[in-house]
């Protein structure tokens, strides 16, 4: 049975009279365009304790305190503000009349399109909320990239999925898929992208956020996620701003841990290539949700999710930041990581990868230069270098390397070009036991 879908005005009409729930609204960057579709919705007053902007940065530091980074469109910025609103509930509002309230605060931090259509339009949006009266709070809060043109069409798209976040926290907090999914509720595909989201408190006691991450990206919410060493779901550009990232591509069903000795020799080879300054170097490894040599682009619908993300927990616990995706093409991944604008990336893949995207073979339809094409542009526009791994080709037991990768003629001479260049390089230096079989 498909649930039923309320429309903005009517799940901010059910909340306002709903006599248990009431809060406060912090909202900077977009206008107050949550606040106001539950003062437009009617009855507010039953819900709405306090509405606040504080756009000038002085004012905002005096609130909020300082960001020492000067990043105001950010996660710390969005905790300061739930911090301090939730905290002025509890310490203004107490008494008889209030004995039976499920206090929460929102906020959001958000920039969207300068009138220049300059910069790029994203933002933070959060909920810290008590699910029983007098409890221990709860917190949500994610990261939206907003995709409309239009600065009317985004603060639209804010208004309602801030409305969507207050009505999925209060009634839909017991099934955590459910409240994600309905983030998208009333939204136009295409509109917004949310590419983290967190949870904790005690209405969450089991929820693990690798996998609700990963249910994100399943839902076609976002295309990747990413966790620090700590498995934390963290923002890509906080990571990997003028980075030099250095990432390995694995499948989430490989039974062993990843070839390290390959990838440290790899990651090497790319620090001299690079001139890599000490300290600027992130080190990622990717668990991939689909085959990287399919040729479908959709993640498989009865992909077992709890599987991968103890695939994600397992490369979290090497001690590196972990990216999980539904990249099936290299150039997807380059294209992806290039929004993060780093200093230089480098790809460790098996050589094996490449030698199915230069075989015309194994790809539909007629136009494969133009594929290929496609594909070299979008790999190799920035500042991106692929390290290939060897592999033991168990038919003639031969290693192969771009020496004697078979190629198709017609890619022949852009693969060459490639090598050439150094574009696509092998990895120096590995001891036989490194070599494996495919």
């Amino acid at each position: 049975m498909e649930r039923e879908i309320l429309d903005t005005k009517r799940k901010a009409l059910k909340i306002n009279l709903d006599p248990r729930i009431y809060g406060t609204f912090a909202e900077i960057g977009a206008g107050q365009e949550v606040s106001r579709n539950f003062f437009n919705a009617g009855a507010a007053s039953g819900t709405v304790a306090k509405t606040m902007s504080a756009y000038d940065m002085t004012f905002s530091d005096a609130i909020y305190g300082a960001e020492a980074n000067g990043r105001y469109v950010s996660q710390n910025r969005l905790l300061q503000m739930l911090d301090h609103e939730f905290g002025l509930l509890n310490e203004r509002l107490s008494g008889e009349k209030y004995e039976s309230r499920t206090f929460f605060a929102f906020a959001d931090t958000v920039t969207t399109l300068n009138y220049k259509r300059t910069n790029e339009p994203h933002g933070w949006v959060g909920l810290r909320f008590q699910n029983e009266p007098g409890g221990l709070p709860n917190e949500i809060f994610f990261h939206v990239r907003l995709l409309d043109t239009d600065v009317n069409m985004q603060q639209r798209v804010l208004g309602i999925i801030g409305v969507n976040l207050v009505y999925a926290a209060f009634y839909l907090y017991q099934d955590p898929k459910l409240m994600v999914e309905s983030l998208a509720d009333n939204l136009t595909i295409g509109s917004v992208e949310i590419d983290l989201i967190s949870v904790k408190g005690p209405a969450f006691p089991e929820v693990n956020n690798i996998l609700l991450n990963l249910y994100m990206i399943m839902k076609d919410f976002s295309a990747a996620a990413i966790f620090d060493a700590d498995a934390h779901p963290r923002q890509a550009k906080d990571l990997l701003y003028k980075k030099d990232i250095m990432i390995l591509r694995t499948k989430y069903g490989q039974k062993s841990l990843p070839n390290f000795s390959l990838f440290n020799k790899a990651t090497e080879q790319f620090k001299r290539t690079n001139k890599v300054e000490d300290g600027n170097i992130a080190v990622m490894i990717e668990v991939l949700l689909t085959n990287v040599l399919s040729d479908d682009n959709e993640t498989p619908d009865d992909i077992d999710l709890e599987s991968v993300a103890k695939r994600a927990q397992e490369m979290c616990d090497t001690g590196n930041i972990v990216i999980v995706s539904n990249f099936t093409r290299h150039n997807r991944l380059a294209k992806y990581l290039a929004r993060c604008k780093p200093k230089s990336v480098g790809l460790a893949t098996n050589i094996n990868n490449l030698k199915f995207v230069f075989n015309s073979s194994n790809f539909k339809g007629e136009n494969y230069s133009g594929q290929l094409l496609s594909y070299v542009n979008d790999m190799f526009n920035t500042n991106v270098r692929l390290f290939a791994y060897p592999f033991l080709d168990k038919k003639t037991n031969q290693v192969i390397t771009t020496a004697n990768m078979p190629v198709t003629p017609e890619a022949k001479p852009l693969f060459d070009f490639l090598l050439i260049n150094h574009y696509i390089t092998d990895i120096e230096d590995y001891a036989e036991n490194d070599v494996k079989t495919v």
